[in-house]
């Protein structure tokens, strides 16, 4: 079956191929595009297209189409190139091992609701509570008649018998306020034991899934072997060996570039143009436009087709157009905006202002993007690992005013973090009272100084054993991942913490919403993203 789609024009073709991650879509390329649109099923979502124009062997003029991903209901349609590695055949490889990985995941659920582990928790946490209840009213007795010692000796005239027998009182209360902890130590320590056990038991199921999720996803990375324009191959993972990420991302090797490529490679087609184009609705996380064209994604496909047209001057992104492509980003992220501020939700991985790299900051956006306004000064930060809302102040007297509202802790700013493990014997709310201040020979960690470190305070509440609410006070460097990670704070990290924990995919913090003062209306403002993760 050919999915050759013949073109009858007298359009020039072009010199040379094109490069597709900086391009501007040739005639041809639109005359194909247009011609395409009427074999394009109807969808509710939108989904990238690409058409790639060729000489066949018989130099007749045509075009290849394409999407990206694997299923869009159309598997077998003749108007689009296959897939360069079908792995969605119900009996194949990669489904059969798939439904074993999906059969522990099943497992895994089926843990959680264990009668036996939900049963040891239940007893661990009741024996602990009568514990700290039980140490919480000796320690108010014990209070109590120290009051009563102090009183009776600022009266005076206390024998040495009466002062001897207080001390005696004293000391027996301290005894006995340790063998009421001993009491309930060793069956709580019995409890822990078991119900650490079952968590054990879970972590390994878990362990072993990964093992076969990434023996899996290295068969897959395997399977796709690539062609380039002189006929040689090469699969997905020996493309990224020399990458800085090394490891192929989800999805490459899926998008419509090197399909249509691989396909043109395949049947000795000569490739002279290529375009991509969305075709729908735009996603939720992107802007994408209907018919508007787009370069290929440089985190999949950057390497691949390096690989497949041999490709020798990638043009970088200058800051200038780094800021523009970045802006494009935000865009579809301000959460609120006047004459006065605007609000943006941040992406986990932007910084909130310049750095000492190149890096685009939310500031070097905002400047671009609010050129007419009176100043563009951020009121506070976020770090950049975590996601959420950010104030811009667009006039100087907005940027005072809302500085004085952080000042005078008026702002009162929710936070949303998932911790590395499940909490155990700790409250459902509290308070964290932390000072800190940076560490000078190891920067840039934060740590606890009760001498010279700045004031900072944290409630928390916790949603559930790994959610949690972080509501911070004060406003230090990173105060919430230290009052999380600290022993005397809540002694678990927020999860994906590179510094104070274990690195993860992201850092699971997000500021997720903001109350304030208007600057100008003086009425209550309050502004909310939901949580991503």
């Amino acid at each position: 079956m050919s999915r050759f789609h013949p073109l009858h024009t007298d359009i020039e073709k072009p010199r040379e191929m094109n490069n597709p991650f900086d391009y501007e879509p040739h005639p041809l390329c639109q005359l194909a595009v247009n011609k395409l649109l009427s074999l394009i099923p109807p969808s509710d979502e939108g989904k990238m297209f690409g058409v790639l124009v060729v000489e066949n062997e018989e130099k007749e003029l045509g075009y290849l189409a394409a999407y990206s991903g694997q299923i869009y209901g159309m598997e077998d349609n003749e108007n689009f190139v296959p897939a360069i590695f079908d792995y969605l055949q119900p009996d194949g490889y990669f489904k059969v091992h798939e439904a074993e990985i999906t059969k522990i995941n099943h497992s895994i659920e089926n843990f959680k609701h264990d009668e036996r582990i939900l049963k040891a928790k239940q007893q661990l946490d009741e024996q602990t509570k009568r514990r700290d209840l039980a140490v919480s009213n000796y320690k108010a007795m014990m209070q109590e008649a120290k009051v009563r010692r102090d009183q009776r000796r600022q009266q005076g005239n206390v024998s040495e018998e009466e002062d001897a027998a207080m001390i005696r009182e004293s000391q027996f209360q301290k005894a006995e306020l340790r063998r009421i902890k001993n009491m309930f130590s060793q069956p709580i320590e019995m409890l822990s034991k078991y119900y650490s056990s079952y968590l054990q038991e879970i972590e390994q199921v878990k362990h072993l899934r990964k093992q076969l999720s990434d023996a899996l996803q290295n068969w897959l990375f395997s399977q796709f072997n690539i062609l380039n324009i002189h006929g040689e191959s090469k699969n997905l993972l020996e493309i990224f060996a020399d990458t800085v990420q090394k490891i192929p991302p989800s999805g490459a090797g899926e998008c419509c570039e090197p399909k249509l490529l691989q396909y043109a490679f395949l049947h000795h087609y000569k490739p002279l143009s290529m375009a991509m184009f969305w075709f729908g609705p735009s996603p939720k996380h992107e802007i994408r436009h209907h018919l508007h064209y787009y370069p290929a994604c440089r985190g999949k496909c950057l390497p691949i087709l390096t690989w497949m047209l041999n490709l020798k001057n990638i043009p970088s992104i200058s800051p200038e157009n780094k800021v523009e492509e970045m802006k494009t980003l935000l865009d579809d992220r301000i959460v609120y905006e006047d004459k006065d501020l605007v609000v943006v939700d941040k992406p986990a991985g932007m910084l909130s202002v310049p750095g000492k790299s190149d890096e685009i900051s939310v500031f070097d956006i905002m400047r671009k993007r609010c050129q007419d306004a009176e100043c563009v000064q951020m009121v506070h930060r976020l770090d950049q690992a975590t996601s959420g809302l950010l104030i811009i102040a667009k006039t100087k007297e907005a940027h005072k005013h809302l500085q004085s509202q952080f000042a005078n802790h008026l702002i009162q700013k929710k936070y949303v973090a998932l911790l590395s493990r499940p909490m155990t014997n700790v409250q459902r709310k509290g308070t964290i009272s932390l000072p800190l201040r940076p560490d000078p020979l190891n920067r840039p960690y934060q740590i606890v100084d009760e001498m010279d470190g700045k004031t900072a305070i944290t409630e928390y509440e916790l949603v559930d054993e790994q959610r949690i609410w972080l509501f911070p006070h004060t406003g230090r460097t990173h105060q919430l991942r230290v009052h999380c990670a600290y022993y005397a704070g809540l002694n678990n990290p927020i999860k994906g913490d590179a510094l104070y924990g274990t690195k993860d995919e992201r850092l699971y913090l997000h500021a997720e919403s903001i109350q304030l003062i208007h600057p100008t209306t003086n009425e209550p403002l309050f502004l909310e993203c939901k949580t991503p993760f």
